[in-house]
């Protein structure tokens, strides 16, 4: 799998924080890890799977072979194109009826129908994404940790004091990623103090 440099990583050697930050910064760390025989597990900071880095070869070639960022459109003068996608949609006379009606017409009713479920969605998906990316790093690194089996039921029922106090006595770059990339899945609840970030590569 070709790792894009950009992309935020965080790597564990055992239970230890290593490293975390856009790949470009983390494989260094992880190279050097892992050459000095260390088992070393590198995440992706936003779904929490599991990343396979190849680390064949010295650093240089190894930095080589992380993707480039997509350089971004060039767009010429006029209006910006909107990616409107014409597909058919079968609905009852009244509804066309109701939506003819509506200011802008069918079309324009209906993307706003859709925006709003979109916006009404946002919050539950969040959550949802959250606690999945949360148990998949979880498993993987912390199975083996006192207090796991509270903590992903506690991380599922959406008990964000719960499942702090059931992940208190793991190793603090453990405890610290789960609980900041669990954050999402407590709604608006304010993050707790030091949770992750990928603002910035940090090595231990």
């Amino acid at each position: 799998m070709t790792v894009p440099a950009d992309q935020p990583l965080f790597a564990f050697a055992g239970h230890r924080l290593l490293a975390r930050g856009p790949a470009a910064e983390v494989v260094a760390a992880v190279k050097a890890a892992t050459d000095a025989g260390e088992t070393v597990l590198a995440f992706d900071a936003v779904d929490g799977r599991v990343v396979d880095l190849d680390l064949r070869g010295d650093l240089a070639a190894v930095l080589a072979r992380l993707s480039s960022a997509p350089e971004a459109e060039k767009r010429g003068p006029g209006r910006p194109k909107l990616g409107v996608t014409a597909r058919e949609v079968t609905l009852l006379p009244r509804h066309w009826d109701w939506l003819s009606g509506q200011p802008g017409g069918a079309s324009v009713a209906l993307r706003k129908l859709v925006e709003g479920a979109l916006r009404e969605a946002e919050g539950p998906d969040r959550a949802r994404r959250a606690k999945e990316a949360a148990y998949r790093f979880m498993t993987a690194i912390a199975g083996d940790l006192p207090g796991y089996e509270a903590a992903t039921r506690r991380l599922f029922a959406g008990d964000g004091a719960g499942f702090d106090a059931a992940v208190e006595g793991w190793p603090e770059g453990v405890r610290e990623t789960a609980r900041g990339m669990a954050a999402g899945a407590w709604g608006e609840r304010e993050r707790v103090s030091g949770a992750f970030s990928c603002d910035q590569a940090v090595t231990g």
